[in-house]
């Protein structure tokens, strides 16, 4: 059976529904980086042990939060004996704002996977944008590079759109499915 381990920093709680949402639908392991920017060490053990690494930040400023970023800095263990080389990677977002930066907090992530020397899966999903498309409606954001949610400043987590948690949910079973392709 494939290892799938969603990594994943939350500064307010809606960036971890989205990543439970992920966790969920690709069967993975939730690894939450915590408020100092810190995993364990079973943590990394896991993380060495995957065939997937999904990484999730929520978007502030442009980019990933610092929690994240420390995290990423401490990977430079990792990646100086190329640990997670060859492993599947992917990313998520979420921000107050429809476009927020996203993108570039989605280039932060894929170039962390590429520094590891990993392959990364984007959404593979088109975007909902017709005239008829709602925020309720799988990929109304019209990302392609990764998985991006929106959540307006003075929502609540559990305020979110629906439209999200099923693109969420399509990603994660988009992650499990290449996992499952890439280690028959």
């Amino acid at each position: 059976m494939s290892k799938i381990v969603v990594v994943y920093h939350s500064g307010y709680g809606h960036t971890k529904r989205i990543a439970e949402t992920v966790a969920e639908s690709a069967g993975a392991q939730l690894i939450a980086i915590d408020a100092e920017g810190n995993v364990g060490e079973a943590d990394w053990a896991a993380l060495a042990d995957a065939d997937t690494i999904v990484f999730g930040s929520p978007t502030y400023m442009g980019t990933v939060s610092w929690q994240f970023k420390k995290f990423a800095d401490a990977s430079s263990k990792v990646w100086f004996t190329q640990g997670w080389k060859d492993k599947l990677a992917a990313g998520f977002t979420n921000s107050a704002s429809m476009n927020g930066d996203k993108l570039s907090t989605l280039h932060y992530l894929f170039t962390l996977s590429q520094q590891h020397s990993m392959l990364w899966a984007g959404m593979g999903v088109m975007p909902s944008n017709k005239k008829s498309s709602t925020r309720h409606d799988v990929n109304f954001v019209a990302s392609f590079a990764g998985l991006m949610t929106t959540s307006p400043s003075d929502a609540s987590p559990d305020e979110m759109m629906d439209g999200d948690f099923a693109t969420a949910k399509v990603f994660g079973e988009r992650i499990k499915a290449v996992t499952a392709r890439l280690t028959r």
